[in-house]
């Protein structure tokens, strides 16, 4: 069987896209404990963004080495693709993770991940209504909208929803996960004429390297590294790498709401890990995150069941 049809057998898409989400929900109480390690507080902005810097670009390293290893030659950029690295760049590594970063040092981690689940929800209604790269239905429509009163639902407060923190935390987070969900769309148009192994490699070497930077400018210093920070920094390249490379290949050979779907698995995983990992388990399982996670994972599944009967 040729690998483009292997990819797009249901079976295989469901884990490998599992796969990635476990991963990525990993990285939601990984960064709040690598804060820890390295005594970064949650208004050293500065920090958070070289930490986020060095993360990417050992990430974009991991990826070319596994990548090439696994291709058996170098993976090099052509000349046309400079624009599109740059361009994904932006949008998953430098802008979607300046504002998650920032974002999740005002936020909980269980809140963190259910706000970052609605990325599957915005990369379809990005792709139907703006690139026109498949249809948005009335069941996709009312999923986007069950996943939505989802997000809005875990921000409430007893007294309704709370401003206090909703920019830089909540609000920071949710424009993270409108930068990832245009970036998922784009790496789908992108990699129809390159390697999406080599465009997730050389834009998060690229974006690593401009957070670094930016970090710097702002004061950002990181000096207390030791081993078990050290660890917890190269895990959470390792997991980028992975998962951004897969989620590539599959979003290559499959239709964007065929993948994202699976993105449901983002906040349930980010939400038990944080429980388990960051002590938050009265915050996790409270009813209304409860029923807000139900929420978002039912707008999911309400997309993938009628769009496999429609489409």
């Amino acid at each position: 069987m040729k690998p483009q049809k292997l990819l797009q057998k249901p079976i295989i898409v469901g884990i490998l896209a599992l796969i990635c989400c476990g991963l990525w929900g990993s990285a939601f109480p990984c960064i709040k404990i690598g804060y820890q390690l390295l005594e970064i507080p949650s208004d050293a902005v500065g920090d958070q963004i070289v930490f986020a810097g060095y993360r990417f670009a050992l990430a974009g390293v991991l990826t070319i080495l596994l990548g090439s290893i696994l291709q058996r030659k170098l993976l090099l950029p052509r000349k046309q693709a400079a624009g599109k690295i740059f361009h994904l760049s932006l949008l998953q590594t430098v802008i979607q993770y300046l504002f998650f970063y920032m974002g999740l040092a005002h936020t909980r981690g269980v809140k963190g991940a259910i706000i970052v689940g609605t990325n599957s929800l915005l990369a379809i209604l990005i792709a139907s209504l703006l690139f026109r790269q498949e249809k948005l239905t009335l069941p996709k429509l009312i999923g986007c909208m069950v996943g939505l009163i989802g997000v809005i639902l875990a921000n409430l407060s007893s007294g309704g929803i709370d401003f206090d923190l909703s920019f830089q935390g909540e609000g920071f987070v949710f424009i993270s996960a409108i930068s990832y969900a245009f970036s998922s769309v784009y790496l789908k148009k992108y990699s129809k004429d390159e390697d999406p192994v080599m465009l997730s490699g050389y834009q998060f070497l690229l974006g690593g390297i401009i957070l670094t930077g930016t970090g710097l400018c702002m004061g950002g210093r990181i000096t207390n590294f030791h081993w078990d920070s050290s660890l917890m920094l190269i895990y959470l390249a390792f997991l980028s790498a992975v998962a951004y490379s897969l989620w590539g290949i599959l979003l290559k050979y499959n239709p964007v709401s065929k993948v994202t779907i699976y993105g449901f698995m983002n906040p349930v995983i980010g939400v038990l890990l944080s429980a388990i990992l960051l002590g938050e388990g009265e915050q996790a399982f409270s009813l209304k995150n409860i029923f807000a996670l139900v929420l978002v994972s039912l707008g999911i599944f309400i997309v993938n069941r009628f769009q496999s009967k429609t489409e």
